[in-house]
């Protein structure tokens, strides 16, 4: 049988997890860890900031990115769980 390289998470969550692991990873590091560009690791982080998911200050010269772990899931099959619940056994 043909294995196929999809995987049960987006893009988008992979940055969510990322980002609670360490809330300061660069985008290098985040495109790295995650195998996609940096490009595309910054138009997510546009796209969550957008949506309220996540905030991002300045500390020295590094971003510190903070997620809404309140933030409820947006597909109607599990919009009942947040974020808290989907990254707790994903740390």
């Amino acid at each position: 049988m043909k294995k196929t390289n999809w995987t049960f998470l987006t893009n988008h969550s992979h940055v969510i997890i990322c980002l609670v692991r360490d809330p300061e990873m660069r985008v290098r590091d985040l495109a790295a860890e995650i195998g996609i560009t940096e490009r595309a690791v910054l138009r997510i982080l546009a796209e969550l900031e957008a949506e309220g998911v996540l905030d991002k200050s300045r500390k020295g010269r590094r971003n510190h990115y903070t997620i809404d772990l309140d933030f409820p899931l947006r597909h109607r099959l599990e919009s009942q769980y947040t974020l808290s619940k989907l990254t707790k056994s994903l740390r």
